[in-house]
This record gives C-alpha cells, sequence and structure tokens, in this order.
C-alpha cells in the first residue's frame, strides 16, 4: 500500500541551487517522509572517516529556507544502526538568511573506518517553522509553573 502524497501547496518554497554540477538535489524517498534525504558530494569519489574521526562533508547545494522557517539537518537512523554515524551537533539548525554550501558534520562513533561516496545519502533536512520569542529581562523571576522539589525544577 503506497501512502497518500501530503499537501504542500499552501507552503512556501524551498529554493535549492547546485553549486556542483554532480550535487545531487534534495529528494522525499516515501510520499509521507518528513525529511528531505541529502546526498554526498564529493569531487575525490570518496572519504573514509576513522573510528571518533569527525568530518565535514559538503553537498553542493545552497538553500533559500523561506522567512520563519529553519532547516534541520538530522542524522539518518540506518546509517546510525549500521555504521555508527551520526551528526554532531544534531539536529543542525540552518537559518533562513544563511546562504553558503549546505555542509553536514559527520561523526563516525563505530569501531571500524565508514567509507563515504558521491552521491551516499548522509542526513535529511527537516524544513520547521520558528518561533521567535522576544527575549525580556523581569524584575523577579516569575513563579514556578510546577511545586517545589523534582529534577528539573527552575533555577532561579
Amino acid at each position: 500500500m503506497t501512502a497518500p502524497e501530503l499537501p504542500t501547496t499552501d507552503l512556501p518554497d524551498l529554493l535549492v541551487l547546485r553549486l556542483h554540477p554532480d550535487a545531487i538535489a534534495p529528494q522525499r524517498m516515501s510520499a509521507g517522509a518528513a525529511g528531505l534525504d541529502l546526498a554526498a558530494c564529493l569531487s575525490q569519489g570518496s572519504v573514509v572517516l576513522k573510528p571518533g574521526e569527525r568530518r565535514l562533508v559538503p553537498t553542493g547545494l545552497a538553500l533559500a529556507i523561506p522567512p520563519g522557517y529553519e532547516g534541520q539537518v538530522r542524522a539518518r537512523s540506518g546509517l546510525a544502526l549500521r555504521h555508527g554515524l551520526a551528526i554532531v551537533n544534531a539536529p543542525g539548525t540552518i537559518d533562513a538568511d544563511y546562504r553558503g554550501e549546505l555542509q553536514v558534520i559527520l561523526i563516525n562513533l563505530g569501531d571500524a573506518p565508514v567509507e563515504i561516496r558521491h552521491g551516499e545519502r548522509v542526513a535529511q533536512l527537516v524544513p520547521a517553522p520558528v518561533a521567535r520569542p522576544a527575549p525580556r529581562e523581569p524584575d523577579t523571576p516569575p513563579p514556578p509553573a510546577r511545586g517545589p522539589g523534582g529534577l528539573a525544577r527552575p533555577g532561579w
């Protein structure tokens, strides 16, 4: 059974510019996927991440994320399970006003080297709305919403 295509007509466009001729545009791999898969754009063909090594992996793409949104860069669960690949700052945030190349900071948390090849899907991009409340400093702290005690008690 195929998942129904979800409506996107009332959402703003996510503009994608290929900075490298071999870059692969972000793709949803199923109709119900929240994220767009991001592929490595490696002119040298591949890179190897040793255990514990971090590396910036280029996508060859630049994005124009609509105002009021961010791009959340998240790990792909299959790579995490099979190879221990993770995103160091997960989820990474791409601000709406960033126009540079989209690159993914990967780390090998596994116990063996992992080869990443050109065109391999290394992360996913989830566009998300952003709330932007204005910071304000009160004269006195507000009363806590929960009672006293507890491990997650406010520190004021």
